[in-house]
């Protein structure tokens, strides 16, 4: 629409509104969540200020006993599921047919040494010792570890620093989405291609039943793992017992595998093997693929279960079966064929299926609620438009749904699974995500020592130099796989990062426009004061972007309606680089005259904007005549035009125009009942 500026109701002239000025958004980045629709604000129950928001959460930092037997249970099925199924691919991978590599017994003590010094270095001492020390506020992954290097200094010669910091978090956060589709897809495959050994004549049925389970598992996410979350521990504990049980037989006959601790085999297959062997280490990576998982639900559980869980099953599990295998195929090299599942006797095959699909669910599980808790976070933290987000949980932050990534995920996913066929060739796809990602968390583990911990320099250069070698080594290895599969998560990190970055730059660019047609706020009290116009009874809450100037959108209402409330709040939102905001944070509120009020709400990247708290918080805090039938909410809506002179390619315009247009509506990110709201609209050209 065409904008003017107010027209003077008499008295001294009213404050000019710079032409073209766009409608004011209602918020850079923030999260829409569904909730039934009412009639009204719902009146909020008396809050205690002692008891947290049922959608925040904060695990104990030093849990003991009971407590800790339940965290470490819950975090065995949730944060091991992935790195916990490697076995049933990761052998057999390292000795596949295109890599030319016999399984001798000097091959096998070789990569069995490898596979070793990989768990032993980058999950235990890297993740497990180290990593886990960077929590922002108890919050871990790699998006809470970019929050953390945007909070840290901001002198004007780090800006190249801080920026490049910030490329290559969000570089991480794009790898992730790469990982979420693969790794559903062949640890389910992987886990049903048990029926070839204990059935061969069904072997044609691989692909369908994996992409039945995998169907079935992204379409119950609507429902929530609320209910079935308690037993995703008791799975992971009983697939961590029976794959040890299995390697432990297997080592009894033939114990000398257990030579292959000795580094040295590791060193000796490079030399024997100098170009076979940097191929190989694309396939030993897959040992230590749920590594970044450690890390990014450090959140849920809290550091103590996360370690005493590895170091307590995980860690003696994984290497029990890793040296049975190894043990099997000194002793039967035939049985690299399916060494995994050919660990067990005949008549535990099927049982042995079972619980091994059962453990690929699990596992699929923790990635996909991974991909809605880094989905959020991106929100919160502006890189990604508003999408709805269900909470299927009351108590637990953590069960969240999202729709749209969920669909996303699941199109991806079995696309893969249509598209590869087996597990053995989705291998060739795995593995150049996850090594991006453990690259980049090194990087930035290393800015945070550096701004918060003041390291000394001899300490940040060995950590760097030393896990960022076999980082990149890894990495490197994988990019052999491009041609191979490994553009798959290549090309979805590529068009994540593409989104997340249009998204950011263009909320910048739309928001400068919005402070350069905004009016100082001060100006405008004082032409109400002096132009006195007609004032009807109810609130009108204004919601606004930029807590200091006036919302253009209150500008509309005064120069079409020509009328005011008897009290207006201005309210804003405000997301903040932390995981969650204390309840003395969380509200300021401002008076100011002509019975104005300024709100100002924070949320960390965690957590959940919500209007009817916000209003109770400005209840507690004094605000009269808050009563849900006389509050009318007014918000912006603008229409995009890419025709403007800002510095951004016209192409991105448009992508930025469409993610706006198809980003969930403020009303109900808001959670505001839709007939208490007022729309007005306009047209801005960027």
């Amino acid at each position: 629409m065409t904008v003017e500026p107010p027209e003077p109701s008499g008295g001294e002239p009213a404050v000019p509104l710079p032409p073209n000025t766009p409608a004011d958004p209602t918020s850079t980045g923030e999260i829409a969540v569904r909730t039934p629709p009412s009639s009204g604000i719902p009146a909020p129950p008396p809050r205690n200020p002692a008891q947290p928001h049922p959608h925040r959460h904060r695990p104990e930092e030093h849990p003991t006993g009971k407590r800790l037997a339940i965290l470490s249970l819950t975090a065995l099925g949730v944060v091991y599921g992935d790195i916990g199924t490697s076995p049933l691919y990761a052998i057999k991978e390292t000795f596949k047919p295109d890599y030319g590599l016999a399984p001798t017994p000097v091959n096998v003590y070789g990569v069995l040494s490898l596979i070793v010094w990989a768990l032993l270095l980058v999950i235990s001492v890297k993740y497990v010792l180290f990593i886990l020390r960077a929590d922002n506020r108890g919050e871990g992954g790699v998006l809470a570890l970019l929050a953390l290097v945007q909070s840290g200094a901001r002198r004007r010669r780090d800006a190249r620093r801080r920026a490049i910091l910030i490329a290559l978090g969000l570089v991480g956060g794009a790898f992730l989405y790469g990982d979420g589709i693969i790794t559903p897809a062949i640890s389910v495959l992987s886990a049903v291609e048990g029926i070839e050994i204990a059935t061969p004549a069904l072997r044609h049925l691989i692909v369908p039943i994996a992409f039945v389970i995998i169907a079935g598992l992204f379409a119950v996410q609507r429902f929530g793992t609320a209910r079935v979350g308690t037993t995703f521990g008791w799975i992971t504990l009983i697939w961590f017992l029976s794959i040890a049980g299995l390697g432990i037989v297997e080592i009894a006959r033939g114990p000398e595998v257990l030579w292959a601790l000795n580094p040295w085999n590791g060193v000796r297959f490079f030399f024997d093997h100098p170009k076979v062997s940097f191929v190989v280490l694309g396939a030993v990576v897959l040992v230590i693929t749920g590594g970044e998982a450690l890390y990014a639900d450090m959140g849920h559980f809290g550091k103590r279960p996360i370690r005493v869980v590895w170091f307590g099953l995980v860690f003696p599990a994984l290497l029990l079966n890793y040296f049975g295998q190894g043990a099997l195929l000194l002793r039967n090299p035939a049985a690299i064929e399916n060494p995994f599942y050919l660990l067990a006797p005949r008549p535990l095959l099927i049982p042995l299926l079972f619980v091994a699909t059962a453990a690929t669910i699990v596992a699929s599980q923790a990635l996909i609620s991974g991909a809605f808790s880094l989905t959020q976070q991106a929100i919160q933290l502006g890189y990604m438009p508003r999408m709805t987000i269900q909470h299927t949980s009351a108590r637990e932050a953590g069960q969240i749904y999202i729709p749209e990534v969920n669909k996303a995920l699941a199109i991806g996913t079995l696309l893969l699974v249509v598209g590869f066929g087996s597990a053995g060739a989705l291998g060739g796809a795995y593995g150049v995500a996850v090594t991006g990602t453990m690259a980049i968390t090194t990087v930035l583990f290393v800015a945070v020592a550096r701004q918060r911990w003041n390291w000394k320099p001899w300490q940040l250069w060995t950590f760097l130099v030393l896990f960022l070698t076999i980082d990149l080594a890894f990495f490197s290895s994988n990019l052999l796989k491009i041609p191979h599969g490994g553009w798959v998560p290549l090309l979805v990190a590529v068009l994540v990062y593409t989104l997340m970055t249009t998204w950011k730059r263009g909320r910048m660019l739309l928001s400068s426009i919005l402070r350069r047609s905004s009016l100082p706020l001060d100006l405008f009290l004082r032409d109400v004061g002096n132009r006195k116009p007609v004032r009807v009874p109810g609130t009108a809450v204004f919601m606004t972007s930029d807590p200091e100037g006036t919302p253009v959108v209150l500008l509309h209402h005064l120069k079409h309606n020509k009328v005011l409330h008897e009290q207006v709040m201005l309210m804003s939102i405000v997301s903040r680089e932390v995981p969650e905001v204390p309840d003395e944070e969380r509200v300021e509120v401002e008076r100011l005259p002509e019975n104005f009020v300024r709100v100002i709400a924070r949320y960390g990247f965690m957590e959940t904007p919500n209007v009817p708290e916000i209003l109770e918080y400005c209840e507690e805090s004094g605000v009269a005549h808050l009563r849900p039938h006389e509050i009318s909410f007014f918000l912006g809506r603008e229409r995009l035009i890419p025709t403007g002179s800002s510095r951004m390619a016209r192409w991105r315009k448009k992508l930025f125009g469409i993610m706006s247009r198809n980003a969930q509506g403020a009303t109900e990110f808001f959670q505001i009942p839709p007939n208490r709201v007022v729309e007005l609209g306009a047209q801005i050209e960027f």
